[in-house]
């Protein structure tokens, strides 16, 4: 891995959980069978670490710094794009995650819109952005746009409005919104060298459609395989196999939402499916009973056999 900022983001890119111990202490030990398991389970070869998947707002500056350099140093050889993402509620933390991203050899940082004292307008967001792409002017950077979490409606095409100017190294949108019509205008005014990754696993061939050129999700831990298949059936124009995979997809999630579904029952069903032992969510996230993740994973292996 190396900071090249000519290397386009393309494709699915696991956004990955965050190994514990039964303590609720960072297990570093579990990160090289999850590459491992990515790459030759799921055929996913990037990730983005620290997200909300990782539950990265719930880490310590000091524990994010720690995941990161394991991440990148474990991934380096084995995969193609390591993504960290180092926002913070503190604009003095996101500096620190970011400079330390240049340290590691990080492929690109992203940075999620402050949430508590919130940014209101396009014009201040992008100053807040600026001053994190500062401390690390040749990583790529990556604005992460979450709204439904952040609270921060600013539309992502606004964002995009002269933000080459201001920050240099900027590289595209991990766009985990479900305003389509926000996401094709991003897409219809990106340069050539940007890239959109849609962030809403069951609505992905949506995305595609309109010209996404990726896609960074937690279920891609899991589905990569048949996701992957997915795009590929609709690079090669087979729309309805496309949509037969998409559908099956959206039956997962909605049986899933239906039982209940948050990061700790989204772990712990990655644990069933891989048998990677990645621990309990930290608190405020209740951990998820084996039994609901079970269910879950039945309804999972019912939907996506495995033939031998």
């Amino acid at each position: 891995m190396a900071q090249t900022a000519g290397k386009k983001l393309t494709g699915l890119v696991a956004a990955t959980f965050t190994p514990f111990n039964s303590q609720g202490e960072v297990n570093l030990s579990e990160i090289g069978p999850y590459i491992d398991y990515l790459t030759e389970k799921q055929d996913v070869n990037s990730i983005f670490v620290n997200g909300t998947t990782g539950e990265g707002m719930s880490l310590s500056v000091a524990e994010r710094k720690l995941l990161a350099e394991d991440w990148c140093r474990k991934a380096k050889g084995k995969m193609d794009q390591v993504i960290v993402h180092v926002g913070c509620t503190s604009l003095k933390d996101s500096q620190e995650l970011a400079r330390h991203a240049v340290e590691i050899s990080a492929d690109g940082i992203a940075v999620i819109a402050p949430s508590f004292l919130k940014p209101r307008s396009a014009e201040a967001l992008r100053m807040y952005l600026q001053a994190v792409a500062s401390v690390a002017p040749n990583v790529p950077f990556y604005y992460y746009h979450i709204p439904a979490l952040t609270g921060v409606t600013v539309p992502a095409r606004d964002l995009l409005e002269g933000i080459e100017t201001l920050i240099p190294s900027f590289r595209g949108v991990k766009f985990s919104g479900s305003d389509l019509m926000d996401l094709g205008q991003c897409i219809s005014h990106i340069q050539p060298h940007w890239s959109i990754l849609y962030g809403v696993d069951e609505q992905l061939l949506a995305a595609l459609v309109l010209g996404a050129h990726g896609a960074v999700g937690s279920t891609y831990n899991y589905l990569g395989s048949h996701m992957n298949q997915l795009v590929s059936e609709f690079e090669n124009g087979n729309l309805a196999q496309a949509r037969s995979i998409q559908f099956k997809m959206q039956e997962l999630i909605s049986f899933a939402i239906k039982v209940g579904f948050d990061v700790g029952v989204n772990k712990q069903l990655m644990m069933e499916v891989s048998g990677l032992h990645l621990g309990p969510p930290r608190l405020p996230v209740m951990p998820c009973t084996k039994e609901h993740a079970l269910s879950i994973k039945q309804k999972y292996q019912h939907l996506f056999p495995v033939h031998p």
